[in-house]
């Protein structure tokens, strides 16, 4: 490759990384909006109504997007880069959202401390649990899909794509929305509900993300001159 087609890519990455990053932290934001979609109508499963689900949600399936993609163009190591350096910013975040709580409002502010302590003060220990949750996760997604696509030889890349999706977020779902009721965020008769509704729109999402990958592993392979599995290496310098 190139030094120049090198320098591109490695951009690409960091776009591809400031992309995660800001999906990552806005997600942990926004998370205690709930709202509900009903695109297949007034549907239970097991008596919990699809979809009734955190708007936080909402950004979670870029990330496994960029991950997928990162894997499939970067390799696993890069892909675990970008993961840990979205784990960093999402608790440098929270750490500023906590100081900012401390901080007392003036008369005259907008957003007074009522308001501003029920939006984006959240207990340490439920976003430590759910970072962590979130974090175990992506690595399990991660590492899924590199099992697969050196079982399959870097073919049928919608098959890891899928697979290593579903499994990871069951276990992001499951594991955030039960820490969520048990440091009190959200009552436990919403468990149920929110991890079916979650897990099925997380996976249903998943599905129409496809395409979407296939489309950019086409354009960086064609751009890139790249073989079927094969990878750009960012730390290698010829």
């Amino acid at each position: 490759m190139t030094p120049k087609n090198r320098k591109q890519a490695y951009r690409i990455y960091i776009y591809l990384g400031a992309l995660f990053i800001t999906s990552l932290v806005v997600s942990n934001l926004i998370f205690q909006k709930f709202f509900f979609w009903y695109p297949f109508g007034d549907v239970t499963v097991f008596g919990a109504p699809l979809f009734e689900i955190s708007v936080g949600v909402l950004p979670y399936p870029i990330t496994f997007l960029i991950t997928d993609l990162i894997s499939e163009i970067f390799g696993r190591k890069k892909a675990n880069q970008v993961v840990t350096t979205g784990i960093f910013a999402s608790f440098f975040s929270m750490g500023i959202i906590l100081i900012s709580n401390l901080v007392p409002a003036i008369p005259s502010s907008p957003v007074d401390n009522e308001v501003f302590s029920s939006v984006f003060a959240l207990s340490p220990l439920a976003v430590l649990a759910s970072m962590l949750a979130y974090l175990c996760a992506q690595y399990v997604d991660i590492a899924i899909y590199h099992f697969w696509k050196r079982l399959t030889k870097g073919k049928y890349l919608w098959l890891r794509n899928n697979f290593s999706t579903f499994l990871s977020q069951i276990i992001d779902t499951t594991t955030v929305v039960g820490l969520l009721c048990i440091f009190g965020v959200i009552p436990w008769k919403m468990f149920q509900g929110l991890v079916i509704s979650g897990v099925i729109f997380k996976i249903f999402i998943a599905f129409l993300d496809t395409p979407f990958l296939y489309l950019f592993v086409y354009i960086f392979r064609r751009r890139f001159n790249l073989a079927v599995g094969e990878e750009i290496d960012l730390d290698t310098r010829e």
